[in-house]
């Protein structure tokens, strides 16, 4: 950068780009602003002239910001997971999503979030720098003041947990990835005919209690009775999304990237046999989760 030059050229040319960053590192619109906010005021404060190149000064920055916030988080995070239950009455459709967030939640992927928040700080940094943005090792390796070796197997062991093992093969994975996503779709839009075309006559729908509102039935049978609950309760679907759940085909609902339930499945051929909702904290925290590759 040119000593004459203030603070502020170059800097909106890179904004999206490290929000971008921030948003993957963190899971936040909110965190992700305050990290932006924070390399812009750390910008201001130093000699423009010794800015040789603002864009890599400017991610490292941002990096950094990223990974303190995410240990400081982690040294007090509050399990909130058992909440979504009281505030949203059993899946009544009362959550809802900053229409921006949602935005950058989609372009993401919200499986993709819940997955790289269960990431060591250190495994998530290295693997959104160097798999979705492609920095190399060695510009990680000076932001995490690692060497380029213990960087390169964070994003291994991160790379490896985000894919995740599959219990099934490719041909069979498949069936059941199309039979979840065809009951998400109907689930989303509440189409009564396209879910009982899903369901086995005999279909059981099984629920933690941290998973039901007051009332509900910790076990359902029947299609037509599963099929009305699901039109009834299945508005929160549209904060779903298909995952890996212990290597096959399940569901995740997280509101504002946020992990609050997963569904687990039983299929045969194109049938749901079986359903779990799985909402208890302990429970969720036990669960392998990956993503489904495209």
């Amino acid at each position: 950068m040119n000593e004459q030059d203030g603070p502020s050229v170059g800097f909106e040319g890179h904004r999206d780009h490290l929000r971008a960053i921030a948003f993957r590192m963190l899971g936040s619109a909110s965190e992700a602003d305050d990290a932006v906010q924070e390399a812009w005021l750390r910008l201001a404060g130093v000699d423009n002239a010794g800015v040789e190149n603002l864009g890599a000064w400017l991610t490292t920055v941002v990096s950094r910001v990223c990974l303190d916030m995410l240990r400081a988080r982690r040294s007090r995070r509050e399990d909130l997971v058992g909440q979504w239950v009281a505030a949203d009455s059993g899946a009544t459709g009362q959550v809802s999503e900053p229409e921006e967030e949602a935005v950058l939640i989609d372009s993401v992927g919200r499986a993709l979030l819940v997955v790289l928040d269960r990431l060591g700080s250190a495994e998530r940094i290295a693997f959104v720098l160097h798999d979705m943005f492609g920095v190399p090792f060695d510009e990680i390796a000076s932001i995490m003041e690692r060497s380029s070796v213990a960087t390169k197997k964070l994003a291994s062991r991160a790379r490896h947990r985000v894919r995740g093992p599959t219990d099934v093969d490719a041909a069979e994975l498949s069936i059941q990835r199309q039979t979840i996503e065809r009951f998400l779709a109907a689930s989303r839009a509440g189409d009564l005919d396209a879910i009982l075309a899903l369901l086995a006559p005999d279909v059981v729908r099984h629920a933690d209690r941290a998973a039901l509102g007051p009332g509900r039935a910790t076990t359902v049978r029947g299609a037509r009775a599963v099929a009305d609950e699901i039109v009834i309760f299945g508005a929160n679907a549209r904060f779903a999304d298909v995952a890996l759940v212990g290597g096959v085909p399940g569901i995740l609902v997280a509101p504002r990237g946020t992990l609050r339930l997963v569904v687990t499945f039983t299929t045969a051929r194109d049938q749901i046999l079986e359903y779990e909702l799985i909402a208890d904290p302990s429970r969720l925290r036990q669960l392998e989760l990956a993503v489904l590759e495209d």
